[in-house]
C-alpha cells in the first residue's frame, strides 16, 4: 500500500498570485492513514468545481484506493526569484484552510524559502 507516499505533497506554481487548495488523501478503507497535500495553480478561476479540488481528486481517486477530502483553501504569493511565498486569504466554496498546515508543508519542499501565512484578506 504505497499509493499514498507516492502522492506530492506539495504542487503549485513557480510563480505568480494563484489560487490553493489544502487536500487530505486517505485510503478507502483505512480513513486514519492520511496525508494533507497543497495544489495552487494561476489556471484555476475557482477552489472546487471543475477547478483546482475536482481535478486533483479526480486524478488521485481514479484507481480506486485513496479517496480526497477538501478541507479548505485560500490564496498563494509565489515568487520564485526573491524567494518568498505568502499564504493567505480564504474560498468562499470550501472555507479557510489551515495556513500554518500548508505553510509547514510547503516548507518541505522550500527549505530555503521565506514563507509566511495570514488570516487577512481574499
Amino acid at each position: 500500500m504505497a499509493e499514498l507516499v507516492k502522492v506530492p505533497l506539495v504542487d503549485i506554481d513557480p510563480d505568480g498570485t494563484f489560487k490553493y487548495v489544502l487536500i487530505r488523501v486517505s485510503y478507502r478503507e483505512k480513513l486514519d492513514d492520511y496525508r494533507d497535500i497543497v495544489r495552487g495553480y494561476g489556471w484555476a478561476e475557482y477552489h472546487g468545481e471543475t477547478d483546482i479540488y475536482d481535478r486533483v481528486a479526480s486524478e488521485i481517486e481514479k484507481d480506486r484506493v485513496l479517496d480526497c477530502e477538501c478541507l479548505g483553501g485560500g490564496r498563494i504569493s509565489h515568487s520564485s526569484s526573491s524567494k518568498k511565498i505568502h499564504i493567505y486569504g480564504y474560498s468562499l466554496g470550501f472555507g479557510r484552510a489551515k495556513h500554518s498546515v500548508t505553510m509547514g508543508l510547503i516548507k518541505t519542499k522550500y527549505p530555503d524559502y521565506e514563507v509566511t501565512w495570514s488570516d487577512e484578506g481574499y
